[in-house]
């Protein structure tokens, strides 16, 4: 239990030969039979087209509060079903393999309910090698964002925070498999770029109407940008709510994102599920070709 837990050796622990003899089953189920060939599509008995509408008030209205990003997760997939590896190292990180209409996909998600979802560096690990397993297995990908950024910290820092999360953006930009992101909250800064965005390769993008696409915080980014203005205004308090609720109106939503072209579609939450799976059939036959070469030179 301690290497799937402390150091992410394992990517599962079962309490007898049975249970692990099932999750071996339930692993392979997901996987083709080489790397030369696609997953092998079933017949998914959960309708491509159901809604959900439990989605659209999942997101509290307290910036501050979390949620489960694996209830989205079960809302969106075949049946409410997913296989989760490594589900007890970086919990603030999900990853698991699911089915959207019959399709298998990896997933790679945010966790708000543990540490904010913030990116550290078992978390850049965790994804990463994820991401290069669906890539090898031509597994689609994705991704769903709500990341306030890496998480700070001298720790983190000394830890190499910046060489681990270059891996995360290195094996995006470097999957050629089909990528969907969906931001269902904070996409700020270098979190969101490293969570695939459009600049790191996203086929296709898609965001909640209370997405917060911006390079941080409101309360972080009005103190910075404004902070000559504040500090002269006769009231320095007045002032500063005044800017963070103008930098809110500016850049608290989607559309800005979207009217410059990052973002392809903002969509009702209930609608998750039939947008991500169009979107999955289009790229279902997405083919990339790139240089010629032995293999890149990946941050290590």
């Amino acid at each position: 239990m301690a290497h799937s837990i402390k150091s992410g050796v394992a990517q599962f622990a079962c309490d007898s030969d049975e249970q692990c003899i099932g999750e071996i089953k339930k692993l392979l189920s997901f996987l083709p039979q080489s790397n030369e060939e696609k997953p092998l599509d079933i017949t998914s008995t959960d309708s491509p087209d159901r809604a959900d509408p439990t989605l659209d008030d999942i997101i509290p209205k307290e910036a501050y509060k979390t949620y489960d990003i694996k209830a989205v997760i079960r809302a969106v997939v075949d049946n409410g079903e997913f296989l989760e590896p490594s589900r007890h190292y970086a919990p603030n990180l999900i990853t698991c393999f699911a089915r959207l209409n019959g399709h298998v996909v990896g997933i790679i998600a945010n966790q708000p309910n543990y540490l904010a979802g913030c990116l550290d560096i078992n978390a850049s690990d965790k994804a990463t090698r994820f991401i290069r397993f669906c890539d090898a297995f031509n597994i689609p990908l994705l991704t769903i964002a709500d990341v306030p950024g890496y998480l700070p910290g001298s720790n983190q820092e000394w830890g190499g925070i910046i060489r681990h999360g270059a891996k995360l953006l290195w094996c995006y930009a470097e999957a050629t498999v089909p990528k969907i992101t969906l931001i269902t909250r904070k996409a700020y800064g270098g979190g969101y770029i490293a969570m695939c965005s459009q600049s790191l390769g996203a086929d296709y993008t898609i965001a909640w109407p209370k997405a917060e696409i911006a390079v941080m915080g409101a309360e972080g980014a009005a103190a910075i940008i404004h902070r000559q203005e504040i500090k002269a205004a006769d009231d320095p308090e007045a002032k500063e709510r005044e800017k963070i609720e103008e930098y809110r109106q500016l850049f608290y939503n989607p559309y800005v994102a979207a009217s410059m072209g990052y973002i392809n579609a903002v969509i009702h939450p209930r609608d998750t599920r039939p947008t991500i799976i169009a979107a999955l059939e289009a790229l279902h036959n997405k083919k990339e070709t790139r240089p010629a070469k032995k293999h890149g030179n990946i941050p290590m």
